[in-house]
């Protein structure tokens, strides 16, 4: 992981993965891939969520698992194979009940230009039957004492 000094984060201390965008990773266009991006995000939320002790274990221990419920994503500018990129993302947002909200922030390394932001939404449910769920206390330990103050959270007009 990067400790990225060269970017300007949006909010303190994030949790950061190093990315090397390859050819596979781009599209037509040239650049990568909205599909990508999604992924990376993806990767890093798990990775988060797994260093602040929410192992897939425990979802397996609980049969609960946060779900993603929403996904807004701003592309700023371009990544281009062979970018070295460091992505953030910090836990922003959560309900003690049912959902929690993550957000995002991707920059390249060499300039610190952030391309993307995003912020995710998550929904508690039961693995088996996929359905909403009141989230055990393991999670709620785990992701109340993780919120970083500041972010954008939870939309609570809706």
């Amino acid at each position: 992981m990067s400790d990225g000094n060269t970017v300007n984060w949006d909010l303190p201390e994030p949790f950061t993965m190093t990315i090397e965008v390859r050819d596979e990773d781009t599209d037509r266009l040239g650049h990568a891939n909205n599909v990508v991006y999604i992924r990376w995000l993806e990767e890093i939320s798990w990775q988060h969520i797994d260093s602040l002790g929410m192992t897939w274990e425990l979802h397996e221990k609980t049969g609960k698992a946060m779900a993603i419920t929403r996904t807004e994503i701003d592309y700023l500018a371009a990544a281009n194979s062979g970018d070295r990129l460091v992505l953030g993302t910090w836990l922003t947002g959560f309900d003690g009940r049912f959902r929690s909200a993550r957000q995002f922030q991707l920059a390249r390394e060499s300039d610190g230009k952030t391309l993307v932001r995003a912020v995710s939404t998550h929904a508690c449910v039961n693995m088996k039957s996929q359905r909403p769920t009141r989230m055990p206390a393991e999670f709620a330990q785990i992701l109340g004492g993780a919120i970083v103050p500041g972010g954008r959270g939870l939309d609570t007009t809706g």
